[in-house]
């Protein structure tokens, strides 16, 4: 499946929303927490076990970024839209069997393994062909389309307790819901898949023998940026931020809940799920607003206040947070915007030190970190919650010690952050291949981008 080339005329602004058909959809990860209180009662699981699903997925999301990443810029974004489609949507549909037959595993291989490739592959599909259409506003333009996988919980998560309320909330009502999600998904991804483009090679862009010219500025190829320290600086960056903001995310709708359930005022399953969809909204705010912002003051500043303030927001929350429903409410929005612009800027942060070349598959290779933290963050949660549980405990201090662990996570990140430099000139592209003997250096990189 070649990747369809813009026709003359055709407008950079209609590939954001094909991007956006994709985000949104695959974005219905971050409503997982909605289906974690009635599969533990539908199949008798434990918290831990019913966020397997949403773990693997993340995992996988990882993995299939980083290895699919050089064959998504080399068969073009159609093509991995395509994979994306019938992946994630496949991966609902095994998952409604499971529910059905009450076979969990059949939930985490399908919602977690087979939709969590879904999820990696279309997570990058569109990157780098929007890093190619607005050279000028990387931040802004990626961010628009990643803003579409933090805002996909804003609708799934009411949709989908609408759908359970509705089915019902056991075994037979959660495989309905999921049976739904898989169709309505994979047709409205469809739009995305027939509606992107690539840019055509500009005319002044173009050499003298008609073919397009290489990239400006220095370039840094995938293989070579895994030997940069600034490469494995940004992945504990991503890392850590990542795991102080999906902890809560995936706890979202049980962790409000506990915190005021000795309280005189209770917070309801309904409004527990309208608390997953304003972190949802606060996620995709982010994205958008954080990332634009990073176009104005930098790649290195704004991350400086994602994980400097972040730490901030948590203290507040161990310190206070159960005393004050509207404080917690909003140190959790500020943790989740800052949560969602830091996956939206580090495509143009990559850009910055590794230029556009093969940035896709880079950006695809750093979201091994995404994997990791997939793991860590609902794993510390969840984990210590079940532990403080047997213990005895209740309320806010289930969590205590798992917002301390996400305090000092951000401090390792803000660390990293400090000690990101420009990339040393030996690994730019134009180096490495004047070191093999390689006759036409531009030539190679107009041929792989």
């Amino acid at each position: 499946m070649s990747p369809p080339i813009a026709p003359v005329g055709w407008s950079r602004w209609l590939v954001p929303p094909a991007a956006l058909s994709i985000h949104l959809s695959i974005g219905q990860a971050y409503a997982w927490s909605v289906f974690k209180p009635p599969l533990e009662d539908a199949l008798g699981l434990s918290g831990t076990q019913s966020a397997l699903p949403f773990q693997l997925g993340i995992v996988m999301l990882g993995l299939s970024a980083a290895f699919g990443g050089t064959l998504v810029e080399r068969r073009g974004p159609r093509w991995a839209m395509t994979v994306a489609l019938v992946c994630f949507s496949s991966g609902f549909l095994l998952s409604a069997l499971g529910a059905a037959t009450e076979q969990f595993w059949l939930i985490v291989l399908g919602y977690g393994f087979v939709g969590g490739i879904g999820l990696g592959i279309g997570y990058i599909s569109p990157v780098s062909t929007l890093i190619k259409w607005f050279p000028d506003r990387p931040g802004m333009a990626t961010g628009i389309a990643i803003m579409g996988f933090g805002g996909g919980a804003l609708i799934a998560s009411p949709w989908s307790a609408q759908m359970l309320e509705s089915f019902g909330s056991d075994s037979h009502g959660i495989a309905l819901a999921f049976l739904v999600h898989g169709l309505t998904y994979a047709v409205f991804m469809l739009l995305g898949v027939l509606l992107v483009r690539v840019p055509r090679p500009r005319t002044e862009e173009r050499r003298a023998d008609g073919s397009p010219a290489a990239p400006a500025g220095p370039q840094v190829s995938a293989r070579q940026a895994l030997r940069t320290p600034q490469f494995w600086l940004l992945w504990v960056v991503l890392c850590m931020n990542v795991t102080a903001g999906i902890g809560i995310l995936e706890k979202a709708a049980p962790m409000i809940t506990d915190f005021f359930a000795g309280t005189s005022t209770p917070v309801s399953v309904t409004a527990a799920a309208g608390f997953v969809a304003l972190l949802s909204a606060a996620n995709m705010a982010g994205r958008i607003g954080w990332s634009s912002t990073s176009d104005l003051v930098g790649r290195k500043n704004i991350y400086r206040l994602y994980l400097g303030a972040g730490t901030l927001m948590y203290a507040l929350i161990a310190l206070v947070g159960d005393s004050s429903k509207p404080l917690f409410v909003l140190c959790a929005l500020v943790i989740l915007s800052f949560y969602g612009g830091g996956f939206a800027t580090i495509p143009a942060y990559l850009k910055d030190l590794f230029g556009t070349y093969q940035v896709g598959a880079i950006h695809g290779r750093l979201l091994t970190a995404w994997s990791t933290a997939g793991v860590l963050g609902p794993l510390i949660v969840n984990w210590i919650a079940d532990r403080q549980e047997e213990a005895g405990k209740d309320g806010a201090d289930l969590y205590g010690t798992s917002l301390l662990i996400m305090m000092a996570l951000l401090v390792v990140g803000f660390v990293a952050n400090e000690l990101v430099r420009p990339v040393h000139p030996s690994h730019h592209l134009a180096a490495v291949t004047a070191q093999k003997g390689a006759p036409d250096v531009r030539q190679q990189q107009s041929e792989s981008a």
